[in-house]
């Protein structure tokens, strides 16, 4: 069973090795609950990454918002949703990227919106 859990097409399961793998980005991104270091954030990203010892891989990946990207780099989204706090960024944004279509698209094929083009 474990097995067909491990092989969700497209999905990252986040399991122990993922989880440690995300680890400092986890971490970095749950400082964001603190309005002190979301100021620090908006202020000065490179800085702010630097201070949690993130790869080059994970500060490129959170520096253009690639959710996808810091998910296949173990992020957790309850973390690094907190990101989204600081750009703001609506919600259904991620999940359309983390489904790989426009958002126009996701809200219409994956919440059954109806888009207003007036």
């Amino acid at each position: 069973m474990a097995d067909q859990l491990d092989n969700i097409p497209e999905t990252p399961l986040f399991d122990r090795a993922r989880a440690l793998k995300g680890y400092k980005l986890n971490k970095m991104a749950n400082a964001l609950g603190d309005p002190a270091n979301r100021e620090a954030f908006k202020a000065d990203e490179d800085t702010f990454l630097d201070r949690f010892g993130l790869s080059a891989e994970e500060k490129a990946a959170v520096k253009a918002r690639d959710w996808h990207e810091m998910v296949r780099l173990g992020g957790n989204l309850f973390f690094i949703l907190k990101i989204s706090a600081v750009d703001p960024v609506p919600i259904t944004q991620i999940g359309a990227a983390q489904a790989g279509m426009p958002h126009e698209q996701f809200l219409t094929e994956r919440l059954g919106k109806k888009v207003n083009h007036g």
